[in-house]
């Protein structure tokens, strides 16, 4: 996806010194402009998301291109498991928030949940509050699972082994970014997004039946909460407007 996207924004420019010299290609150039300019104007509109995404990018090119071995060394020193949020939570809470999970593999459903809801989320909240409640998401997220996870095996539910288990990824910050775009939608949209949410949430549940899946719920709960206090320390911001594509009136601040 990462070579996709280099090699469109390539053709792109060179397209643009093309159109200098053929008419054709100018007129080309003329079309997609309103359609750069918007996604421009949406990239530039959630700082905080893009900056994210261009980071955990730069971490799965790792995991793609660097030795599998060397990899599970990584992500096992930086998971938040038991024996390491005992005794290095916080650097671990960090850096495991920017490894994708599964060698990289779920990259483009992040790349897309963080540039399209995740990307609103921050328009509406402003990028303050949206940090907030992403790390809300990922801190309390993972304590809480390890926490459950640290009463099952004390009464014999889960093995011991699992104190020195892998648990990293984006997932936690996708899911807290979602819940807060979730609660700043309006009516009707608000129901079907948060059937549609949860449906995916706890679809894993009934499947796996893992400690991980039920991290997803926890997290997007805590995040839901700390997204409906952010919410009283003043109201969802009215975006500024990002071009309709091929025309020249504005697209009011709602979910593209």
């Amino acid at each position: 996806m990462t070579r996709t996207l280099l090699a469109a924004a390539v053709l792109w420019y060179l397209l643009k010194a093309v159109g200098h010299r053929h008419p054709a290609a100018q007129r080309l150039v003329d079309r997609l402009t309103p359609w750069t300019r918007g996604l421009h104007a949406w990239v530039l509109s959630a700082p905080a998301t893009f900056g994210y995404i261009a980071v955990f990018t730069c971490f799965t090119l790792v995991q793609k291109t660097a030795p599998p071995r060397l990899i599970d060394i990584m992500t096992t020193v930086d998971s938040t498991n038991l024996y390491h949020l005992s005794n290095h939570t916080v650097s671990v809470l960090a850096t495991s928030a920017f490894w994708v999970a599964d060698h990289g593999d779920g990259l483009i459903v992040c790349v897309v949940g963080f540039a399209g809801v995740v990307a609103w989320a921050e328009r509406r909240y402003g990028t303050p509050r949206l940090l907030v409640i992403a790390a809300s998401g990922h801190v309390f997220g993972s304590l809480l699972t390890q926490a459950v996870l640290r009463h099952a095996i004390n009464h014999g539910n889960a093995p011991q082994k699992l104190i020195y288990a892998t648990d990293v990824g984006v997932s936690y910050m996708l899911v807290a970014g979602m819940a807060a775009a979730v609660l700043a939608m309006c009516g009707r949209v608000r129901m079907i997004a948060a059937v549609l949410l949860l449906a995916i949430l706890l679809t894993p549940m009934v499947t796996s039946h893992t400690i991980w899946d039920l991290g997803h719920i926890i997290a997007f709960a805590c995040a839901l909460a700390v997204a409906a206090l952010s919410r009283l320390t003043g109201p969802l911001r009215t975006p500024d407007p990002v071009l309709r594509p091929n025309r020249n009136t504005p697209l009011a601040g709602t979910i593209l």
